[in-house]
């Protein structure tokens, strides 16, 4: 099982935000407060005390991400390579032995996240828990983007990238990888709805 502290979190906002007319995602406001650091503000109020170090993976604006209090890290990897590079960002500069990751895209997302992955390590074998969610079809499909991980697979993930490897699910079906199911009675259906555009922001903000 994990203990108390020993989980780092990634808030990942290294995005180009092409389909928001390449504005900055985490710096644009939900209910006042900017993506990014609503992220970190839902992270602080998990249940449990698991979470030990937070940070954010950006790739611009880095002064404005540095004044939420946390270490900003850019992609290590060139080009804009998508989320698997903030996973990767992540793992280089985790100091505990596993990495949670979270999009700062999702302002709504459960506050018991955290707890209900770390539950799936309670099998040793478990290297990665992925959370897995109802989308707008009604269907319950993985959210990639929502891990917890052992830190100790950054090799497997380096030499994944190192060979043009960006898909995260094809990275992820390497390993023991654990779906948990955010779609039972008292969970909201509308807890991993994301923000692509400002007007998918302006309906999350309605919610």
């Amino acid at each position: 099982m994990i203990a108390a502290r020993e989980i780092t979190a990634v808030v990942l906002a290294g995005g180009r935000g092409l389909r928001m007319g390449g504005l900055d995602k985490g710096l644009q406001n939900y209910r006042g407060t900017p993506l990014a650091l609503h992220a970190l503000l839902r992270l602080h109020m998990q249940a449990g005390d698991l979470i030990g170090a937070l940070m954010i993976n950006a790739n611009r604006n880095l002064g404005a991400y540095e004044a939420m209090g946390v270490p900003v890290w850019p992609d290590s990897l060139s080009e804009h390579a998508g989320p698997l590079a903030g996973f990767q960002t992540g793992l280089e500069h985790c100091e505990t032995p596993w990495l949670l990751t979270v999009p700062c895209d999702t302002p709504l997302f459960a506050l018991d996240l955290t707890l209900r992955l770390a539950q799936a390590f309670a099998d040793e074998r478990t290297e990665i828990a992925m959370a897995a969610a109802p989308e707008p079809d009604g269907q319950t499909r993985a959210q990639p983007v929502f891990c917890l991980l052992r830190s100790n697979l950054l090799e497997s993930l380096v030499a994944f990238t190192q060979a043009g490897g960006r898909k995260i699910e094809r990275w992820t079906g390497q390993h023991r990888t654990v779906l948990v199911r955010f779609d039972q009675a008292g969970d909201d259906p509308r807890a991993f709805s994301n923000a692509n555009t400002l007007a998918e922001l302006s309906v999350l903000e309605r919610l």
